[in-house]
């Protein structure tokens, strides 16, 4: 796993920057980067989208995918790491969607520990990486964070 200071100083040895599209992490993905020192010479923002009204408008997720995928797919993961990376000029982008539970997605019917994840380099290649995590709902936010650092971490050591 790599840690917020690992990709803080990646980052600023490479001269890129990152952004952020949260829905299930809810910002906490964007605190674990600025907690870091020096996170601002690379952090660009993070845009918390929670509904998908948000998803589309803000960050520009095709309705189509909503409505053909859910909210919560690799489809729209990815589209919302594209949108991040666009509206807020990033070189790279990581995006969090899922279900922490403690009940079904009511809009999606999917599970707690359904989680997706989506990271975009700055080719605008896409990865996304779909998760069955358990415990509580704080503790699937929390390994949404660290997975999520983990595939950026893995992404920037082979860019």
């Amino acid at each position: 796993m790599s840690t917020p200071e690992q990709i803080v100083s990646r980052l600023r040895e490479r001269g890129q920057s990152l952004g952020m599209a949260e829905s299930l992490t809810g910002g906490a993905l964007a605190s674990a980067v600025v907690s870091v020192p020096g996170a601002s010479e690379v952090f660009r923002g993070g845009v918390v989208a929670y509904h998908r009204e948000v998803k589309a408008s803000v960050l520009r997720v095709p309705q189509e995918l909503l409505e053909r995928h859910g909210p919560v797919s690799v489809e729209v993961a990815g589209a919302m790491a594209e949108g991040a990376r666009a509206v807020l000029g990033s070189d790279w982008a990581l995006a969090t969607t899922g279900v922490a539970g403690p009940d079904p997605d009511p809009q999606t019917g999917a599970v707690p520990g359904t989680v997706v994840i989506a990271c975009v380099d700055p080719r605008g290649a896409v990865q996304t990486a779909q998760l069955a995590l358990s415990g509580h709902r704080s503790d699937i936010r929390e390994q949404t964070v660290q997975e999520a650092l983990g595939m950026l971490g893995r992404a920037l050591g082979r860019d």
